[in-house]
């Protein structure tokens, strides 16, 4: 999705928000016809049933008709596709929207004549029932939208995100393979020995940001000072999350110009960044430093980064097998958990090969791919890229 920066005047914006509500109300509906189902009951109804209810409610509910029909058959749509998800166990069962968070709708059937632009640095967009709304024309529409979808994040800030395949970034053609570990203290470390590192806020911003949280839980609930505090920690969380994305899609489009083959271990983010809390009957262990590493993870990117690579370079990225990268020395293939000696220093016990541990990783998850490349053509290593499978193979052996 190519997204734009969406400056609608207030009463466009009153608009927009009717729109999202009457997404949200229908959305709801539908989650509650499900969860209303139980063994023996009649299934819940399908899309095609849904939509016949709602243009019952719109012929009885006059609120609910001023609305577009577009945007709330959509919102079942999406609903319906959501369900298709989860019974197809590749995400969680859909759950209750609630105002304020994940504001949006999707709009369909998008005409050529539907975007357009008016200067260099202005575009417009019509939307049903609001009208043309302008937006940050920051890069070149992709040609071809069929459908679009505007969404209001929670500093307050909207967005227009166009759905369409981009052009995959073409490969050098080198034969090059790089290694990328994925870590917190550095967010991603190469083979190639250079260390990335996702930008956050600034020092003076997390002092900002502690002062607001302070704030925050003295404010009574419900109070508009409460409500000012949460609007301003929103705008610093949306800065930092905005600065993450841009880093991703700056290092993503670097790696894939640079090298034929990126080799990432296969890390289950999901899982790892899972709350320890547990339950009442089987309390978690150690929540408060898993909470704190979560927010690690999720602070480096690790998630966006390997699916930005996977959409530009498709079929060079290869997921490794992450046992034992961090362990292993690259120079001579022996492992040893007392190798690794500290967070950032990696210090062979059988060699005494030196290394920064991220780097050492990496280029582990760089021999591995070189390995399963040279298997597959069903010859041998050669151009200085190594297995070192036969060689751990025979050190355990020895």
């Amino acid at each position: 999705m190519s997204r734009y920066r969406l400056q609608p005047t207030p009463a466009q914006e009153a608009a927009l928000l009717e729109h999202c509500g009457h997404a949200r109300f229908v959305w709801n509906l539908a989650v509650a016809q499900h969860a209303h189902w139980k063994p023996g009951r009649k299934c819940a109804p399908g899309f095609a049933e849904q939509c016949r209810q709602l243009t019952e409610a719109r012929a009885e509910f006059a609120w609910l008709r001023a609305g577009s029909i577009v945007v709330q058959q959509q919102a079942l749509k999406d609903f319906a596709q959501a369900m298709a998800n989860f019974f197809g166990k590749t995400h969680r069962k859909p759950t209750w929207r609630k105002r304020g968070r994940g504001e949006g709708f999707r709009i369909v059937a998008v005409k050529a004549s539907d975007v357009r632009r008016v200067s260099r640095n202005v575009g417009e967009v019509r939307v049903p029932k609001v009208g043309w709304i302008r937006f940050r024309w920051s890069r070149v529409v992709p040609e071809g939208v069929k459908s679009y979808r505007i969404t209001r994040d929670k500093a307050g800030r909207w967005h227009v995100a166009f759905a369409a395949i981009p052009e995959p970034v073409p490969a050098p053609g080198t034969g090059e393979i790089v290694g990328v570990d994925r870590g917190v203290a550095v967010s991603a470390a190469l083979s190639t020995g250079e260390m990335l590192a996702a930008p956050g806020l600034r020092a003076t911003e997390k002092a900002r940001l502690l002062r607001l949280l302070r704030k925050l839980a003295r404010a009574e609930r419900g109070s508009n000072r409460r409500g000012t505090v949460k609007s301003a920690i929103a705008r610093l969380k949306a800065r930092e999350a905005d600065r993450r994305r841009d880093w991703v899609e700056k290092i993503s489009t670097d790696l894939a110009r640079r090298f034929d083959v990126i080799a990432v271990e296969d890390l289950k983010v999901s899982a790892m960044t899972r709350s320890a809390r547990g339950t009442i009957a089987a309390p978690g262990r150690n929540v408060r430093q898993k909470a704190g590493l979560n927010r690690g993870i999720l602070a480096a990117g690790w998630g966006r980064l390997v699916t930005r690579l996977e959409q530009k370079a498709p079929g060079r990225v290869e997921r490794i097998d992450p046992r034992l990268t961090s362990q292993t020395c690259n120079a001579c293939g022996h492992i040893a958990r007392e190798s690794r000696e500290s967070q950032a220093l990696f210090g062979c016990v059988a060699c005494g090969h030196q290394d920064n541990a991220d780097v050492n990783a990496a280029r582990n998850v760089r021999d591995t791919a070189a390995g399963h490349a040279v298997a597959a053509r069903g010859g041998s290593p050669s151009g200085g890229l190594v297995n070192r499978e036969p060689q751990r193979d025979l050190l355990q052996v020895e």
